[in-house]
């Protein structure tokens, strides 16, 4: 095979590796990382996947007063009263999710991530670890 051939080949062969990638991303599903908020305050009612806010792929990008002070996020999981018309109306997500900052809100999938019934929450955060859950726990005593 002389260096023409063998040249293309070789990009052929890059670049059905790299669709084949692509593809195996894009057909995964997506999950919550650490660190992650995942918000279900009205999610489940409306019959959608609860959102994954992937909070650190934001802040290393922005100031915490970007979306805390400007947008008016609180500091704490859930604490806002987030809705799609909040949104579309250019309020919280909606301020930089518009179609021309970042993408706009026709790809559902994007946001609406989670797996169906997760609570909102920071996804694996260190009070989750500490705090023992309640319900189902044996709360008789022996002596």
């Amino acid at each position: 095979m002389n260096r023409t051939a063998g040249r293309k080949a070789s990009a052929a062969f890059s670049s059905l590796f790299l669709i084949a990638a692509v593809a195996l991303a894009l057909s995964m599903a997506a999950k919550a990382e650490y660190g992650d908020v995942v918000i279900n305050r009205f999610s489940d009612d409306a019959e959608m996947r609860p959102v994954v806010f992937p909070h650190w792929f934001h802040r290393i990008r922005f100031r915490c007063k970007v979306c805390h002070a400007d947008l008016g996020f609180k500091f704490q999981a859930g604490g806002n009263e987030i809705n799609m018309l909040k949104i579309i109306d250019g309020e919280y997500c909606g301020a930089c999710h518009n179609g021309e900052i970042a993408w706009s809100v026709e790809n559902c999938d994007l946001c609406h991530s989670a797996k169906p019934k997760t609570p909102t929450q920071v996804h694996e955060s260190t009070l989750q670890k500490l705090v023992v859950p309640v319900q189902g726990a044996n709360t008789s005593q022996t002596q």
